[in-house]
């Protein structure tokens, strides 16, 4: 059976993915009586062209390093957390406890303990439906689901009656400290020189590309890593090896919680500087798309999530610059989705074959 190059099963099929999906994102914006031309020529700009879209485009980009890097590792277990969303809520309430329990003397102290934070109540949240899964054979994508629904209400019971200032109408924690805020790139040192305006991009971006790596090097150069990755391709065969289901499955969904926890560090710390009542902003969903598109590779997770915060900030150009409505960066996400997802095979059925093609003309000339 003929198989694609290497070169072609990573490069080219998500780059024929991505040109479909435009290809009928173009054709879908003709039928509302709208140019694709000048509404990808608007999103191109407001999203790249200038520092202020990049600071934008990182800032998203930042946050879904994180949840899909939190897909990925639970992908690797054969276990779909769909639970993101609500652990990056969770998340967000472990890094307004920490920045709101001391007078921080720097930002560097404080974004430590923030992590850790948002880890630990990311992992906490994961840990019941991974114990669930582990135990009691629930599954994982049903209780992970539910527990999204479980965590936006819990975060609203406490921000309207328990972390809410005194006198404040609305449902939010109050502000952090001086010494708790994070400097943007436009504050460091050489990037300054680019971002010369305020952007909401942070210092969270170096966290999420450090974390990138600590995912490679886990799966793929420690012992965990290895078991992970054998329990996801055969149950059966891992339990012959000795390895421990119920081990794998909950340190695994702990690992992909705390991830997801992690990206409440990069709005709720870095951006808003106090915990809102939506402060995971629909990343943990959309983490699950930049984990398909990215292969479950962190190469092709912060690839992905730099795709989709394009996309993030140059629907939002769309809605402020043209009669384009919004929701068509969410039409656009879905065909990328559909087609780096859903129709991926059918994809690389497609280039498999013309492939094919070539090798049985290049043998017959040499015959």
């Amino acid at each position: 059976m003929d198989r694609l190059p290497r070169w072609a099963d990573v490069a080219l099929v998500p780059l024929i993915s991505l040109l479909l999906a435009a290809i009928i994102s173009a054709i879908v914006l003709l039928a509302i009586g709208q140019s694709p031309v000048e509404a990808y020529k608007v999103m191109v700009d407001g999203a790249l062209g200038s520092p202020y879209g990049w600071g934008y485009t990182l800032y998203y980009a930042t946050s879904f390093i994180f949840t899909g890097l939190a897909v990925t590792v639970a992908f690797h277990a054969s276990l779909f957390n769909i639970g993101g969303e609500g652990q990056a809520q969770l998340g967000g309430l472990g890094v307004a406890l920490v920045c709101l329990a001391l007078p921080w003397p720097h930002w560097t102290l404080a974004l430590a303990a923030a992590t850790f934070g948002a880890a630990l109540f990311g992992a906490a949240w994961a840990a019941i439906p991974a114990y669930l899964q582990a135990k009691r054979g629930s599954h994982i994508v049903i209780t992970t689901i539910m527990f999204n629904y479980i965590a936006a209400a819990l975060l609203v019971y406490l921000l309207v009656d328990v972390l809410r200032p005194a006198g404040q109408m609305d449902p939010a924690s109050a502000r952090f400290p001086e010494g708790a805020k994070l400097p943007a790139l436009n504050d460091l040192p050489i990037f300054n020189l680019v971002f010369q305006k305020a952007v909401p991009a942070n210092v969270t971006l170096f966290i999420a590309l450090f974390m990138a790596w600590v995912v490679w090097a886990l799966l793929w150069r420690t012992r965990l890593g290895y078991q992970i990755r054998a329990f996801g391709k055969s149950e059966s065969a891992a339990r012959y090896a000795g390895i421990n289901p119920v081990k794998i499955t909950i340190v695994t969904m702990l690992i992909s919680g705390a991830l997801a926890g992690m990206m409440s560090v990069n709005n709720v710390m870095g951006e808003a500087e106090r915990l809102l009542q939506n402060s995971s902003e629909g990343a943990g969903f959309i983490g699950i798309a930049v984990a398909l598109m990215g292969r479950n590779h962190p190469f092709g997770v912060v690839l992905a999530a730099l795709l989709f915060g394009f996309l993030y900030q140059g629907g939002a150009e769309l809605g402020l610059w043209t009669s384009i409505p919004i929701e068509m960066r969410i039409v656009v996400q879905g065909l990328v989705i559909l087609f780096t997802g859903a129709l991926d095979m059918m994809v690389r059925m497609m280039l498999t074959w013309c492939f094919g093609m070539v090798r049985g003309t290049k043998a017959a000339g040499a015959a």
